[in-house]
């Protein structure tokens, strides 16, 4: 009798070990493994965005393997198929750029490891090689930030230049942020974009496009920048070209860092479309439906807002990035 006891007790022990391994061989204690490709650390909102899903992670008791790409889509691909190897149980990234994904995410679900979008999209037609997409919606950020200048040149046939500080060459806010803007501003002549260029997202590369700008062209009268940093960036540069930002040349940024608003009560920026980055909460509950299983849309949209320069100072307190 004891010894079927104890035949028993070592079947239900070893079943018990193989139920916990589940799908990754690195999450023996039985949690979620969830691999993350971050694009880098080129800004403000980027650092925000990370520290959201780390912390977020930790909270929902996931174990993270983070790899940062520096900006870079061969480290991006090369950070999947390590975590294809590893085995964990989802796969998360926000790509560099938006096109050259099939492959990798092909292999991925030839091992059954589901695959999740975050912030920024991909323009593959084969929308089976991940589970959904959870981030902004980049052309309706371009669409609010011209719906801004419309109504701020509201009553003058005057004509508006614009300059513009692109993000990441064939990354997906780059590409729709620019549309959106573009699809609004069109409808009417008077405003013109006379020098467009990547300012890769930084502050560093923002100031030194915005200087370019300022010696080719004398008559700019409003600067949109695809994001807060270059934003800045473009500040310290038109200040020193002896020109006060927001009142000699017109802000619109997007995104909504904490420096942007201190800028917003300066008066250096004049509205900031918000992109928000604590994406991390909403990740690790979309990561938990997809291991249980549980049906998710193919696309989830944050909720975000539109900050002017007037509503900044009562604003500032509450930004966490």
């Amino acid at each position: 009798m004891r010894k079927t006891l104890t035949t028993i007790i070592a079947l239900a022990l070893v079943a018990g070990g193989v139920a916990a391994c589940g799908n990754s061989d690195s999450g023996g204690d039985g949690k979620i493994v969830l691999g993350f490709s971050q694009v880098g650390a080129e800004s403000g909102w980027r650092t925000a965005n990370t520290k959201s899903i780390q912390d977020s992670a930790k909270e929902a008791g996931i174990t993270l393997k983070f790899s940062d790409a520096q900006q870079k889509q061969e480290n991006q691909i090369k950070a999947i198929r390590t975590f294809i190897q590893q085995k964990v149980d989802v796969i998360a990234f926000s790509p560099v750029v938006e096109s050259g994904w099939d492959t990798v995410l092909k292999e991925a679900k030839a091992k059954k490891i589901p695959v999740i979008l975050t912030d920024r999209a991909i323009d593959s037609k084969d929308t089976s090689l991940y589970k959904t997409f959870l981030g902004s919606d980049f052309v309706e950020e371009g669409r609010r930030s011209a719906q801004w200048l419309v109504k701020a040149t509201e009553g003058s046939t005057d004509p508006v230049t614009i300059v513009e500080l692109q993000g990441t060459t064939g990354s997906a806010p780059a590409i729709d942020r620019k549309e959106g803007f573009a699809e609004v501003i069109k409808a009417d002549p008077k405003f013109q974009i006379i020098a467009s260029q990547t300012g890769d997202f930084t502050r560093a590369k923002g100031k030194e496009v915005m200087q370019a700008f300022l010696k080719a062209h004398k008559d700019i009268d409003v600067l949109y920048a695809h994001n807060d940093d270059m934003a800045l960036g473009a500040i310290q540069a038109i200040e020193e070209a002896g020109l006060k930002p927001g009142t000699d040349i017109k802000i619109i940024s997007v995104d909504g860092v904490k420096d942007a608003f201190v800028a917003m009560t300066e008066g250096k920026i004049n509205v900031v479309v918000e992109c928000n980055p604590l994406l991390g909460p909403q990740l690790m509950d979309i990561v938990k439906k997809v291991v249980d299983g549980q049906e998710t849309p193919q696309r989830i949209v944050t909720e975000e807002g539109v900050f002017t320069a007037d509503q900044a100072a009562a604003a500032l307190p509450n930004r966490k990035y």
